[in-house]
């Protein structure tokens, strides 16, 4: 049997235990049985006024995909309590919006228990969909092989739930060893081309790409690498009027560059800063989509404060233009963010 109460963030442990009580009545049932029911807390909307757009919770290395008129993005979730200096990032989140201010927080859809190889950390992760499913990329660390390592996971809707599409890693540390670190397989980013093909990005210090077969959970061919200036992590392709942009993570504490081709497969021109060290954390990691006839910037900060910081991280979003030859112009971070996408 499922309790289903309506709730939200907010909500005290007195209003859940109450509504427990409330739920046993309706339903007949005796309060200790309602107590060992299983909660599903109602999606939870929210209405970003500025940025950072989501204040409820630490949102950091977004990934964005359109679908059927709606944004979906995904992000990690810091959880790292206040003057803690480290990462702890046991899940991932899902929000979905008609107009990129009004947000709807679903169910957590993946956690990297959600992989049995994995012994944890949510890192960064990206969102691809194919022939009607959709296919999660995301950093874990491997529970066997020293190292991170990157898994694939597949569901039937945008939101989840994901299951694990391979029952093992499509990438881990020791298939790659141009440095000797063991981070240097972090932040997948799926491309999938005007003929089909798809293409896998990834990273740190160097940065590496490879094709992934038809089915999205296996390599087709050699691991590649592409030589950036500066390059540190966060790769992210797209495709605007004919050319593609390959961003990145540039330098530490990060600024965001990129680059210019005429050709997935390169070469590549690079074409200098596209966003500045995101006010208050080391790490800078982009996401860049075109919803309803413009296009936008999606990035972190370290914006909420007390607390906010390189481990506290926090999504924001603002617009991105490009210049009259397809170069892209400087982000322009603001504290306003976006006005409602029409």
């Amino acid at each position: 049997m499922r309790i289903k109460l309506i709730n939200n963030h907010r909500k005290s442990s007195t209003g859940v235990i109450a509504g427990l009580l409330f739920a046993a009545g309706v339903l007949g049932v005796s309060p200790a049985m309602a107590s060992k029911t299983i909660i599903n807390p109602a999606d939870t909307t929210v209405k970003a006024n500025s940025n950072p757009i989501i204040t409820h919770k630490y949102t950091a290395d977004p990934a964005a995909i359109v679908h059927k008129d709606k944004v979906y993005l995904y992000a990690g979730h810091d959880e790292a309590p206040a003057r803690r200096e480290g990462y702890v990032m046991n899940e991932w989140l899902v929000f979905s919006s008609p107009d990129m201010v009004n947000w709807t927080e679903h169910a957590v859809p993946l956690a990297p228990k959600d992989f049995a190889w994995s012994s944890g950390d949510a890192w960064a992760s990206h969102v691809v969909e194919r022939n009607g499913k959709f296919y999660w990329y995301a950093t874990v660390t491997h529970k066997d092989i020293p190292g991170k390592a990157v898994g694939v996971a597949v569901s039937d809707s945008p939101t989840g739930p994901f299951k694990d599409a391979r029952g093992s890693a499509l990438i881990t540390n020791d298939m790659t060893t141009d440095v000797d670190i063991s981070w240097d397989d972090i932040d997948p980013a799926v491309f999938i081309d005007d003929d089909g093909q798809a293409y896998i990005f990834w990273g740190n210090t160097v940065c590496h790409y490879a094709k992934l077969k038809d089915n999205m959970t296996e390599l087709d061919g050699p691991i590649k690498t592409i030589k950036l200036p500066n390059f540190t992590e966060a790769p992210w392709v797209h495709k605007h009027k004919g050319k593609y942009y390959l961003s990145y993570a540039y330098q530490f504490p990060e600024k965001t560059a990129y680059a210019m081709s005429r050709s997935i497969e390169g070469p590549w021109e690079y074409k200098g800063i596209l966003n500045e060290l995101a006010g208050n954390s080391n790490t800078n990691h982009q996401a860049i989509i075109d919803f309803k006839g413009n296009s936008y910037f999606i990035y972190h900060n370290g914006g909420i404060q007390p607390d906010g910081g390189s481990f506290r991280r926090s999504v924001c979003i603002d617009r991105l233009y490009y210049n009259k030859d397809g170069s892209m112009k400087r982000v322009v971070m603001t504290t306003e963010g976006i006005k409602p996408a029409k």
